[in-house]
Protein backbone atom coordinates (compact mmCIF):
# COMPACT_ATOMS: atom_id res chain seq x y z
CA UNK A 1 0.00 0.00 0.00
CA UNK A 2 1.14 3.24 -0.78
CA UNK A 3 0.01 6.77 0.14
CA UNK A 4 -0.84 9.14 -2.83
CA UNK A 5 1.78 11.81 -1.64
CA UNK A 6 4.12 9.45 -1.42
CA UNK A 7 4.53 10.26 2.51
CA UNK A 8 3.32 8.96 5.35
CA UNK A 9 0.79 11.37 6.78
CA UNK A 10 1.50 12.77 10.35
CA UNK A 11 -1.01 12.45 12.47
CA UNK A 12 -2.85 8.75 12.85
CA UNK A 13 -5.83 7.67 10.89
CA UNK A 14 -9.53 6.32 10.69
CA UNK A 15 -10.92 4.33 8.07
CA UNK A 16 -13.10 7.57 7.60
CA UNK A 17 -10.09 9.86 6.79
CA UNK A 18 -8.61 7.79 3.90
CA UNK A 19 -9.99 6.59 0.56
CA UNK A 20 -8.46 4.55 -2.41
CA UNK A 21 -7.51 6.13 -5.90
CA UNK A 22 -8.36 4.00 -9.17
CA UNK A 23 -5.97 2.71 -10.90
CA UNK A 24 -5.50 0.64 -13.80
CA UNK A 25 -7.08 -2.76 -14.26
CA UNK A 26 -7.31 -5.55 -16.29
CA UNK A 27 -9.76 -7.43 -13.96
CA UNK A 28 -12.56 -7.74 -15.97
CA UNK A 29 -15.34 -8.85 -13.49
CA UNK A 30 -15.46 -8.39 -9.54
CA UNK A 31 -16.50 -12.16 -9.89
CA UNK A 32 -12.72 -12.57 -10.96
CA UNK A 33 -11.82 -11.42 -7.64
CA UNK A 34 -10.62 -14.40 -4.74
CA UNK A 35 -11.14 -12.93 -1.39
CA UNK A 36 -9.79 -16.11 0.61
CA UNK A 37 -6.86 -15.39 3.52
CA UNK A 38 -3.60 -16.22 3.65
CA UNK A 39 -3.55 -16.60 7.18
CA UNK A 40 -3.86 -20.25 7.88
CA UNK A 41 -7.93 -20.46 9.24
CA UNK A 42 -9.00 -21.78 5.93
CA UNK A 43 -11.32 -18.97 5.10
CA UNK A 44 -12.37 -18.41 1.80
CA UNK A 45 -13.73 -14.95 3.13
CA UNK A 46 -11.75 -12.43 4.71
CA UNK A 47 -14.41 -12.12 7.52
CA UNK A 48 -14.13 -13.09 11.17
CA UNK A 49 -16.89 -13.15 13.55
CA UNK A 50 -16.35 -11.27 16.98
CA UNK A 51 -16.15 -13.42 20.33
CA UNK A 52 -19.02 -11.65 21.63
CA UNK A 53 -21.61 -12.99 23.40
CA UNK A 54 -24.53 -11.28 21.70
CA UNK A 55 -23.01 -12.27 18.50
CA UNK A 56 -21.18 -15.50 18.17
CA UNK A 57 -23.35 -18.45 18.55
CA UNK A 58 -24.17 -21.71 16.85
CA UNK A 59 -26.36 -20.33 14.06
CA UNK A 60 -24.18 -17.68 13.49
CA UNK A 61 -21.20 -19.53 13.10
CA UNK A 62 -22.78 -22.18 10.93
CA UNK A 63 -24.23 -19.76 8.09
CA UNK A 64 -21.37 -17.32 8.55
CA UNK A 65 -18.93 -20.81 7.72
CA UNK A 66 -21.14 -21.96 4.70
CA UNK A 67 -20.52 -18.68 3.35
CA UNK A 68 -16.44 -18.62 3.87
CA UNK A 69 -16.25 -16.87 7.07
CA UNK A 70 -15.47 -18.15 10.68
CA UNK A 71 -16.79 -17.00 13.92
CA UNK A 72 -14.70 -17.08 17.35
CA UNK A 73 -16.96 -18.93 20.48
CA UNK A 74 -16.55 -16.55 23.10
CA UNK A 75 -14.32 -17.00 26.38
CA UNK A 76 -17.00 -17.21 28.60
CA UNK A 77 -18.97 -20.24 27.64
CA UNK A 78 -18.68 -23.64 29.12
CA UNK A 79 -16.68 -25.70 27.41
CA UNK A 80 -19.25 -28.57 27.46
CA UNK A 81 -21.18 -25.83 25.89
CA UNK A 82 -18.36 -25.18 23.23
CA UNK A 83 -17.74 -28.87 22.27
CA UNK A 84 -21.75 -29.17 21.83
CA UNK A 85 -21.48 -26.00 19.22
CA UNK A 86 -18.52 -26.98 17.53
CA UNK A 87 -19.69 -30.38 17.18
CA UNK A 88 -22.94 -29.17 16.26
CA UNK A 89 -21.58 -26.45 13.03
CA UNK A 90 -19.34 -29.23 11.91
CA UNK A 91 -22.14 -31.83 11.11
CA UNK A 92 -24.09 -28.45 8.90
CA UNK A 93 -24.97 -29.31 5.67
CA UNK A 94 -22.30 -27.43 3.02
CA UNK A 95 -25.48 -25.99 0.87
CA UNK A 96 -28.70 -26.35 3.06
CA UNK A 97 -29.73 -24.34 5.86
CA UNK A 98 -30.76 -25.92 9.29
CA UNK A 99 -34.27 -25.24 9.36
CA UNK A 100 -36.49 -24.77 12.40
CA UNK A 101 -38.45 -27.89 12.58
CA UNK A 102 -42.08 -28.73 14.37
CA UNK A 103 -44.39 -31.27 14.74
CA UNK A 104 -48.12 -31.32 13.69
CA UNK A 105 -49.37 -30.94 16.70
CA UNK A 106 -47.02 -27.97 18.19
CA UNK A 107 -49.10 -24.34 18.61
CA UNK A 108 -49.03 -21.92 16.44
CA UNK A 109 -48.08 -19.63 19.73
CA UNK A 110 -44.90 -22.54 19.21
CA UNK A 111 -44.83 -21.37 15.36
CA UNK A 112 -44.49 -17.51 15.69
CA UNK A 113 -41.88 -17.92 18.80
CA UNK A 114 -39.47 -19.83 16.38
CA UNK A 115 -39.91 -18.58 13.44
CA UNK A 116 -38.65 -15.12 13.46
CA UNK A 117 -35.03 -16.87 14.51
CA UNK A 118 -34.59 -17.49 10.75
CA UNK A 119 -34.38 -14.87 7.81
CA UNK A 120 -36.53 -17.40 5.78
CA UNK A 121 -39.31 -16.68 8.14
CA UNK A 122 -40.35 -20.32 7.76
CA UNK A 123 -40.61 -23.85 9.82
CA UNK A 124 -40.74 -27.49 8.72
CA UNK A 125 -43.40 -29.56 10.04
CA UNK A 126 -42.20 -33.08 9.99
CA UNK A 127 -43.09 -36.40 11.09
CA UNK A 128 -41.43 -39.12 11.69
CA UNK A 129 -38.32 -37.54 10.17
CA UNK A 130 -40.10 -36.88 7.25
CA UNK A 131 -41.50 -33.19 6.06
CA UNK A 132 -44.99 -33.27 5.31
CA UNK A 133 -45.38 -29.17 5.15
CA UNK A 134 -44.16 -25.60 5.49
CA UNK A 135 -45.47 -23.12 7.73
CA UNK A 136 -44.91 -19.24 7.28
CA UNK A 137 -45.41 -15.94 9.44
CA UNK A 138 -48.10 -15.41 7.07
CA UNK A 139 -49.68 -18.90 7.28
CA UNK A 140 -50.22 -18.01 10.68
CA UNK A 141 -51.24 -14.57 10.63
CA UNK A 142 -54.72 -13.67 12.34
CA UNK A 143 -55.31 -17.94 13.40
CA UNK A 144 -55.82 -18.93 16.79
CA UNK A 145 -52.62 -19.36 18.81
CA UNK A 146 -53.64 -22.47 20.04
CA UNK A 147 -54.46 -24.21 16.94
CA UNK A 148 -52.06 -26.70 15.83
CA UNK A 149 -49.38 -25.67 13.18
CA UNK A 150 -50.94 -29.03 10.66
CA UNK A 151 -53.98 -26.94 10.09
CA UNK A 152 -52.65 -24.24 8.84
CA UNK A 153 -49.31 -25.44 7.36
CA UNK A 154 -48.98 -25.54 3.38
CA UNK A 155 -48.79 -29.29 2.00
CA UNK A 156 -47.40 -28.21 -1.14
CA UNK A 157 -44.03 -28.77 -0.60
CA UNK A 158 -40.96 -28.42 -3.56
CA UNK A 159 -38.76 -31.86 -2.36
CA UNK A 160 -35.36 -31.77 -3.97
CA UNK A 161 -32.40 -34.03 -2.94
CA UNK A 162 -30.00 -33.09 -0.64
CA UNK A 163 -27.16 -33.65 -3.72
CA UNK A 164 -28.94 -31.68 -5.83
CA UNK A 165 -27.13 -28.69 -7.17
CA UNK A 166 -28.11 -25.47 -5.96
CA UNK A 167 -28.94 -23.95 -9.81
CA UNK A 168 -31.97 -26.94 -10.20
CA UNK A 169 -32.80 -26.19 -7.18
CA UNK A 170 -33.31 -22.64 -7.61
CA UNK A 171 -35.05 -23.37 -10.99
CA UNK A 172 -37.31 -25.82 -8.97
CA UNK A 173 -38.35 -22.81 -6.84
CA UNK A 174 -39.17 -20.86 -9.37
CA UNK A 175 -41.07 -23.17 -11.94
CA UNK A 176 -42.91 -23.46 -8.29
CA UNK A 177 -43.28 -20.27 -7.18
CA UNK A 178 -42.61 -21.02 -3.67
CA UNK A 179 -40.52 -19.15 -0.86
CA UNK A 180 -38.27 -22.25 -0.53
CA UNK A 181 -36.97 -25.68 -1.37
CA UNK A 182 -36.87 -29.17 1.39
CA UNK A 183 -33.97 -31.13 0.86
CA UNK A 184 -34.12 -34.84 2.09
CA UNK A 185 -31.92 -37.99 2.65
CA UNK A 186 -32.22 -40.79 0.20
CA UNK A 187 -34.64 -42.26 3.04
CA UNK A 188 -36.59 -39.66 2.59
CA UNK A 189 -35.72 -37.79 6.33
CA UNK A 190 -35.27 -34.01 6.68
CA UNK A 191 -31.62 -32.50 5.25
CA UNK A 192 -32.08 -28.88 5.06
CA UNK A 193 -33.83 -25.97 2.63
CA UNK A 194 -33.01 -23.38 0.63
CA UNK A 195 -34.39 -20.01 -0.32
CA UNK A 196 -34.05 -18.36 -4.04
CA UNK A 197 -31.33 -16.42 -2.09
CA UNK A 198 -29.72 -19.37 -1.00
CA UNK A 199 -29.56 -21.21 -4.31
CA UNK A 200 -28.06 -18.25 -5.50
CA UNK A 201 -25.31 -18.24 -2.80
CA UNK A 202 -24.20 -21.14 -3.00
CA UNK A 203 -22.66 -20.77 -6.48
CA UNK A 204 -21.25 -17.56 -5.16
CA UNK A 205 -19.59 -18.27 -1.86
CA UNK A 206 -17.32 -21.31 -1.56
CA UNK A 207 -18.04 -22.85 2.43
CA UNK A 208 -15.12 -23.32 5.26
CA UNK A 209 -14.14 -26.31 5.32
CA UNK A 210 -11.61 -28.14 7.41
CA UNK A 211 -9.62 -31.50 6.22
CA UNK A 212 -12.83 -33.69 7.29
CA UNK A 213 -15.37 -31.39 5.27
CA UNK A 214 -16.70 -29.94 8.40
CA UNK A 215 -17.79 -26.19 8.78
CA UNK A 216 -14.68 -24.39 9.96
CA UNK A 217 -15.15 -22.80 13.62
CA UNK A 218 -13.18 -21.17 16.10
CA UNK A 219 -13.08 -20.57 19.79
CA UNK A 220 -11.43 -17.86 22.31
CA UNK A 221 -9.89 -18.67 25.71
CA UNK A 222 -8.75 -15.69 28.53
CA UNK A 223 -5.26 -15.37 29.96
CA UNK A 224 -6.29 -15.86 33.72
CA UNK A 225 -6.59 -18.98 34.94
CA UNK A 226 -6.38 -22.50 33.57
CA UNK A 227 -5.61 -21.39 30.36
CA UNK A 228 -3.86 -24.46 29.28
CA UNK A 229 -6.36 -26.65 30.19
CA UNK A 230 -9.14 -24.87 28.51
CA UNK A 231 -7.26 -24.18 24.79
CA UNK A 232 -6.53 -28.59 25.59
CA UNK A 233 -9.94 -28.71 25.80
CA UNK A 234 -10.64 -26.33 23.02
CA UNK A 235 -8.57 -28.09 20.87
CA UNK A 236 -10.06 -31.76 21.55
CA UNK A 237 -13.33 -30.17 20.70
CA UNK A 238 -11.94 -29.91 17.45
CA UNK A 239 -11.61 -25.89 17.20
CA UNK A 240 -9.83 -24.64 13.53
CA UNK A 241 -8.35 -21.61 15.52
CA UNK A 242 -7.87 -20.64 19.20
CA UNK A 243 -8.10 -16.93 20.14
CA UNK A 244 -6.21 -16.05 23.27
CA UNK A 245 -8.28 -12.74 23.74
CA UNK A 246 -8.20 -10.03 26.34
CA UNK A 247 -8.36 -6.13 25.94
CA UNK A 248 -4.92 -5.34 26.91
CA UNK A 249 -2.63 -7.84 24.68
CA UNK A 250 0.73 -6.39 25.41
CA UNK A 251 1.13 -7.34 28.72
CA UNK A 252 3.26 -10.48 30.57
CA UNK A 253 -0.23 -12.12 30.89
CA UNK A 254 -0.95 -12.40 27.40
CA UNK A 255 2.59 -13.66 26.95
CA UNK A 256 2.37 -16.56 29.43
CA UNK A 257 -0.88 -17.39 28.18
CA UNK A 258 0.83 -17.80 24.60
CA UNK A 259 3.80 -19.55 25.50
CA UNK A 260 1.27 -22.18 27.17
CA UNK A 261 -0.98 -22.41 24.54
CA UNK A 262 2.19 -22.75 21.98
CA UNK A 263 3.90 -25.34 24.29
CA UNK A 264 0.61 -27.43 23.21
CA UNK A 265 1.75 -27.57 19.45
CA UNK A 266 -1.57 -27.29 18.21
CA UNK A 267 -2.02 -28.01 14.47
CA UNK A 268 -4.21 -24.74 13.97
CA UNK A 269 -3.70 -21.34 13.98
CA UNK A 270 -3.24 -19.23 17.47
CA UNK A 271 -4.46 -15.85 16.89
CA UNK A 272 -4.16 -13.11 20.16
CA UNK A 273 -4.46 -9.86 20.93
CA UNK A 274 -5.62 -6.99 20.95
CA UNK A 275 -2.59 -4.64 20.43
CA UNK A 276 -2.05 -1.57 18.17
CA UNK A 277 1.65 -0.98 17.90
CA UNK A 278 4.54 -2.74 15.68
CA UNK A 279 5.81 -3.35 19.27
CA UNK A 280 3.33 -5.19 20.87
CA UNK A 281 2.56 -7.09 17.50
CA UNK A 282 6.33 -8.28 17.37
CA UNK A 283 5.67 -9.36 21.37
CA UNK A 284 2.56 -11.54 20.41
CA UNK A 285 4.20 -12.97 17.84
CA UNK A 286 7.64 -13.93 19.26
CA UNK A 287 5.87 -15.54 22.17
CA UNK A 288 3.90 -17.40 19.79
CA UNK A 289 1.11 -15.70 17.94
CA UNK A 290 0.06 -16.49 14.25
CA UNK A 291 -2.18 -14.11 13.86
CA UNK A 292 -2.40 -10.75 16.22
CA UNK A 293 -5.49 -9.17 16.62
CA UNK A 294 -5.25 -5.04 16.43
CA UNK A 295 -7.87 -2.64 17.75
CA UNK A 296 -7.90 -0.82 21.01
CA UNK A 297 -11.23 0.91 21.47
CA UNK A 298 -12.43 1.25 17.69
CA UNK A 299 -15.67 -1.11 18.31
CA UNK A 300 -19.49 0.21 18.80
CA UNK A 301 -19.79 -1.34 22.10
CA UNK A 302 -16.70 -0.12 23.52
CA UNK A 303 -16.18 2.71 26.05
CA UNK A 304 -11.99 2.41 26.10
CA UNK A 305 -11.47 5.54 24.70
CA UNK A 306 -13.78 8.24 26.27
CA UNK A 307 -13.07 6.00 29.86
CA UNK A 308 -9.32 5.69 29.74
CA UNK A 309 -8.04 7.70 26.76
CA UNK A 310 -6.36 4.74 25.53
CA UNK A 311 -6.32 3.78 22.26
CA UNK A 312 -5.09 4.14 18.44
CA UNK A 313 -7.15 5.15 15.19
CA UNK A 314 -7.84 1.96 13.59
CA UNK A 315 -6.53 2.51 9.92
CA UNK A 316 -3.27 3.80 11.12
CA UNK A 317 -3.10 0.13 13.68
CA UNK A 318 -3.75 -2.00 11.31
CA UNK A 319 -1.22 -0.21 8.44
CA UNK A 320 1.40 -0.17 11.06
CA UNK A 321 0.74 -3.83 12.88
CA UNK A 322 0.35 -5.45 9.35
CA UNK A 323 3.92 -4.17 8.32
CA UNK A 324 5.54 -5.23 11.59
CA UNK A 325 3.84 -8.83 10.89
CA UNK A 326 4.53 -9.20 7.70
CA UNK A 327 7.78 -8.82 8.79
CA UNK A 328 7.79 -11.80 10.40
CA UNK A 329 5.79 -14.06 8.60
CA UNK A 330 2.73 -13.74 10.37
CA UNK A 331 -0.66 -11.97 9.88
CA UNK A 332 -3.24 -9.65 11.34
CA UNK A 333 -7.24 -9.39 12.01
CA UNK A 334 -8.52 -5.83 11.92
CA UNK A 335 -10.55 -6.07 14.87
CA UNK A 336 -13.45 -3.33 14.78
CA UNK A 337 -14.30 0.26 13.70
CA UNK A 338 -16.16 -1.03 10.81
CA UNK A 339 -19.48 0.38 9.81
CA UNK A 340 -19.23 0.24 5.82
CA UNK A 341 -18.02 -2.60 2.84
CA UNK A 342 -15.79 0.70 2.28
CA UNK A 343 -14.06 0.40 6.17
CA UNK A 344 -13.50 -3.91 5.39
CA UNK A 345 -11.79 -3.00 1.72
CA UNK A 346 -9.92 -0.01 3.42
CA UNK A 347 -8.51 -2.48 6.09
CA UNK A 348 -7.64 -5.14 3.64
CA UNK A 349 -5.99 -2.92 1.80
CA UNK A 350 -4.10 -1.65 4.82
CA UNK A 351 -2.93 -5.58 5.18
CA UNK A 352 -5.35 -7.30 7.51
CA UNK A 353 -5.89 -11.00 6.54
CA UNK A 354 -9.54 -10.45 8.02
CA UNK A 355 -11.92 -7.97 9.72
CA UNK A 356 -13.14 -8.66 12.76
CA UNK A 357 -16.96 -8.14 13.05
CA UNK A 358 -19.15 -7.29 16.08
CA UNK A 359 -21.93 -4.56 16.38
CA UNK A 360 -22.78 -4.94 12.43
CA UNK A 361 -23.78 -8.76 12.89
CA UNK A 362 -25.65 -7.98 16.05
CA UNK A 363 -28.87 -6.61 14.37
CA UNK A 364 -29.61 -9.66 12.48
CA UNK A 365 -31.38 -13.09 12.71
CA UNK A 366 -28.73 -15.06 13.23
CA UNK A 367 -27.13 -13.82 16.55
CA UNK A 368 -28.24 -15.32 19.65
CA UNK A 369 -30.59 -12.98 21.23
CA UNK A 370 -34.46 -12.79 21.49
CA UNK A 371 -35.54 -10.92 18.19
CA UNK A 372 -37.94 -8.19 20.18
CA UNK A 373 -39.87 -4.83 18.82
CA UNK A 374 -40.09 -1.26 19.85
CA UNK A 375 -42.95 0.81 20.77
CA UNK A 376 -43.23 1.50 16.77
CA UNK A 377 -42.77 -2.04 15.99
CA UNK A 378 -39.05 -1.83 14.76
CA UNK A 379 -37.45 -5.37 15.26
CA UNK A 380 -34.20 -5.07 17.38
CA UNK A 381 -31.67 -7.44 19.21
CA UNK A 382 -30.02 -6.02 21.87
CA UNK A 383 -26.24 -6.08 22.44
CA UNK A 384 -23.43 -5.61 24.34
CA UNK A 385 -19.88 -5.20 25.09
CA UNK A 386 -17.53 -7.73 27.18
CA UNK A 387 -15.83 -5.47 29.48
CA UNK A 388 -19.60 -3.85 30.25
CA UNK A 389 -21.12 -4.61 33.54
CA UNK A 390 -23.79 -6.90 32.25
CA UNK A 391 -20.81 -9.20 30.67
CA UNK A 392 -18.95 -8.86 33.95
CA UNK A 393 -21.65 -9.92 35.91
CA UNK A 394 -21.47 -13.09 33.41
CA UNK A 395 -18.26 -14.24 33.74
CA UNK A 396 -17.83 -14.03 37.39
CA UNK A 397 -20.84 -15.67 38.14
CA UNK A 398 -19.28 -18.40 40.15
CA UNK A 399 -17.67 -16.06 42.62
CA UNK A 400 -18.44 -14.66 45.70
CA UNK A 401 -20.99 -11.06 45.89
CA UNK A 402 -18.28 -9.41 46.91
CA UNK A 403 -15.57 -10.24 44.45
CA UNK A 404 -18.59 -9.90 41.90
CA UNK A 405 -19.67 -5.91 43.11
CA UNK A 406 -16.12 -5.39 43.44
CA UNK A 407 -15.37 -5.88 39.41
CA UNK A 408 -18.63 -4.39 39.06
CA UNK A 409 -17.46 -1.03 40.17
CA UNK A 410 -14.78 -1.19 36.92
CA UNK A 411 -16.91 -1.81 34.06
CA UNK A 412 -16.14 -0.41 30.43
CA UNK A 413 -18.47 -0.76 27.60
CA UNK A 414 -22.17 -0.71 26.79
CA UNK A 415 -24.34 -3.21 28.92
CA UNK A 416 -27.45 -2.77 26.60
CA UNK A 417 -27.84 -1.25 22.85
CA UNK A 418 -30.42 -1.72 20.40
CA UNK A 419 -29.11 -2.98 17.34
CA UNK A 420 -32.04 -2.42 14.84
CA UNK A 421 -32.30 -5.62 11.72
CA UNK A 422 -32.42 -3.45 8.64
CA UNK A 423 -35.21 -4.14 6.61
CA UNK A 424 -33.72 -4.89 3.76
CA UNK A 425 -30.72 -6.52 4.93
CA UNK A 426 -32.14 -8.67 8.24
CA UNK A 427 -29.73 -11.08 7.99
CA UNK A 428 -26.40 -11.68 8.16
CA UNK A 429 -25.78 -13.49 4.61
CA UNK A 430 -26.93 -9.68 3.63
CA UNK A 431 -24.59 -8.14 5.52
CA UNK A 432 -22.00 -10.61 3.90
CA UNK A 433 -23.16 -10.02 0.39
CA UNK A 434 -22.70 -5.89 0.61
CA UNK A 435 -19.72 -6.83 2.08
CA UNK A 436 -18.39 -8.68 -0.66
CA UNK A 437 -19.60 -6.77 -3.35
CA UNK A 438 -17.79 -3.41 -2.00
CA UNK A 439 -14.43 -5.22 -1.22
CA UNK A 440 -14.80 -7.23 -4.69
CA UNK A 441 -15.48 -3.80 -6.30
CA UNK A 442 -12.57 -1.84 -4.40
CA UNK A 443 -10.39 -5.00 -5.76
CA UNK A 444 -11.43 -4.23 -9.30
CA UNK A 445 -10.69 -0.47 -9.07
CA UNK A 446 -7.19 -1.03 -7.60
CA UNK A 447 -6.55 -3.93 -10.43
CA UNK A 448 -6.17 -6.52 -7.90
CA UNK A 449 -7.51 -10.21 -8.09
CA UNK A 450 -6.45 -11.22 -4.89
CA UNK A 451 -6.19 -9.83 -1.12
CA UNK A 452 -2.69 -9.90 -1.46
CA UNK A 453 -2.75 -7.36 -4.50
CA UNK A 454 -5.08 -5.19 -3.35
CA UNK A 455 -2.56 -4.43 -0.41
CA UNK A 456 0.14 -4.52 -3.04
CA UNK A 457 -1.54 -2.31 -5.40
CA UNK A 458 -3.83 0.10 -3.00
CA UNK A 459 -2.95 3.84 -3.48
CA UNK A 460 -4.93 5.84 -0.49
CA UNK A 461 -5.20 9.26 -0.02
CA UNK A 462 -5.82 11.80 2.90
CA UNK A 463 -9.52 13.22 2.90
CA UNK A 464 -11.36 15.91 4.93
CA UNK A 465 -14.59 15.49 6.64
CA UNK A 466 -15.40 17.11 3.83
CA UNK A 467 -14.43 14.81 1.57
CA UNK A 468 -15.72 11.80 3.09
CA UNK A 469 -19.19 13.93 3.54
CA UNK A 470 -19.22 14.03 -0.56
CA UNK A 471 -19.05 10.45 -0.86
CA UNK A 472 -22.47 9.72 1.03
CA UNK A 473 -25.39 8.96 -0.62
CA UNK A 474 -28.29 10.66 -0.37
CA UNK A 475 -31.40 9.40 0.47
CA UNK A 476 -33.85 12.00 -0.76
CA UNK A 477 -33.51 15.31 -3.07
CA UNK A 478 -31.62 18.03 -1.30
Amino acid sequence: MQFLDGATPPHDLTYDDVFMVPRHSAVASRYDVDLSTSDGTGATLPLVVANMTAIAGRRMAETVARRGGITVIPQDIPIPVVADVVAWVKQRHHVFDTPIELRPDQTVAEALALIPKRAHKAAVVVEDGRPVGVVSESDCAEVDRFAQVSSVMNRSVVTVSSSTDPREVYDAIERAKAPLAVAVSGSGSLVGVLTRLGALRATLYAPALDTSGGLRIAAAVGVNGEVEQRAAQLLEAGVDCLVVDTAHGDQDRMVQALRSVRGLAPSVPVAAGNVVSAEGTRTLIEAGADIVKVGVGPGAMCTTRMMTGVGRPQFSAVLECATAARALGRHVWADGGVRHPRDVALALAAGASSVMIGSWFAGTHESPGDLVHDADGRPFKVSFGMASARAVAHRTAGESSYDRARKGLYEEGISSSRMYLDPQRPGVEDLIDQICSGVRSSCTYAGARDLAELHERALVGVQSAAGFHEGRPLDRSW
